[in-house]
């Protein structure tokens, strides 16, 4: 058997006689050689990859597994400890909640408003959801959410009673501090009543507006309720006087005065000296007028001093 040799621009080269011995010697010791490049490329490339020693394999992946563990356990911890935190957490929060209804049920037991209208004796999160998280070793993160979920929904409704509460209770006290009641004067005593009377200058029937005390000159009058001062000059019949407004549709004056001591716009509390009694006005001796308007209308101010 013949193997014939032949070019493209030439044709014909020659030929190689298959037959003889050491053509098929040359043809072995060729593939030997390229097989074993082949293998020893493939061994190289399998080493520098790292699958050509399944020990060295193994025991990288042993290190890869004993570091990931590592990192697992550490992480484990950590979740561990903020969730003890949590729960601790929680716990504190919970006492608030607790402090925050005995608070409202006192509020509601001192203003009388024991009606149902608040409402503070809910239940509030049991202490043994805070010692299960702490002690147990694997924590179901979403009980923790709806406890937390929980108490969110106690916290707002307090914050919404109290609130509610704290608004009844300062219009409350700002109701009472602008109602009037008590005496106008530190020293003094009613000389004159409200209602007909004689007029001490005519003689005749006349309807006295307010009741009057009578009193030593420099007396200190006293607002007896919160207000703004409406007036704070001399008027025609009442002399120096102080008019108080102090909303809800009330009204007070003091009037024969011998000085007043606040301006016009100026805003009183209850108790604060005003004026002193005089006799300026229509007076026939120092004494102070007091008057008591309601919606425009005067009425008797002895229900508002007693």
């Amino acid at each position: 058997m013949q193997l014939i040799l032949l070019s493209r621009g030439k044709g014909y080269i020659g030929h190689v006689n298959l037959a003889y011995r050491r053509v098929w010697v040359g043809l072995t010791c060729l593939a030997l050689v390229l097989c074993t490049c082949v293998f020893y490329g493939g061994f190289r490339t399998a080493e520098h990859v790292g699958v050509a020693s399944p020990s060295t394999q193994a025991q990288n992946w042993r290190t890869a597994i004993t570091r990931q563990q590592t990192q697992l356990d550490s992480i484990r911890r950590t979740v561990r400890q903020s969730l003890d935190a949590l729960a601790i957490r929680l716990g504190q929060t919970n006492a608030h909640v607790v402090r925050l209804d005995a608070l409202g049920q006192r509020l509601t037991q001192m203003t009388s408003l024991d009606d149902g209208e608040f409402n503070f004796s809910g239940p509030p999160l049991t202490d043994n959801s805070e010692e299960s998280i702490v002690t147990s070793d694997f924590v179901r993160v979403s009980s923790v959410i709806t406890e937390l979920d929980s108490l969110s929904s106690q916290l707002e409704d307090r914050q919404q009673q109290l609130e509610v509460l704290e608004d009844f209770l300062i219009n409350r006290k700002l109701h009472e501090e602008t109602y009037p009641e008590g005496r106008p004067v530190t020293v003094g005593y009613i000389s004159s009543g409200f209602g007909n009377r004689a007029d001490p200058f005519t003689g005749r029937t006349a309807f006295h507006k307010g009741i009057d005390f009578a009193g030593s000159e420099g007396v200190e009058v006293v607002a007896v309720a919160a207000g703004v001062v409406t007036w704070a000059r001399d008027r025609y019949g009442y002399g120096q006087m102080v008019e108080v407004n102090h909303g809800n549709g009330y009204v007070t004056r003091y009037a024969h005065n011998a000085e007043n001591l606040v301006a016009q716009g100026d805003t009183v509390k209850r108790g604060q000296v005003i004026a002193m009694v005089g006799a300026t006005g229509r007076a026939t001796g120092p004494n102070l007028h007091f008057e008591v308007l309601h919606n425009g209308q005067v009425v008797d101010p002895m229900a508002y001093i007693y």
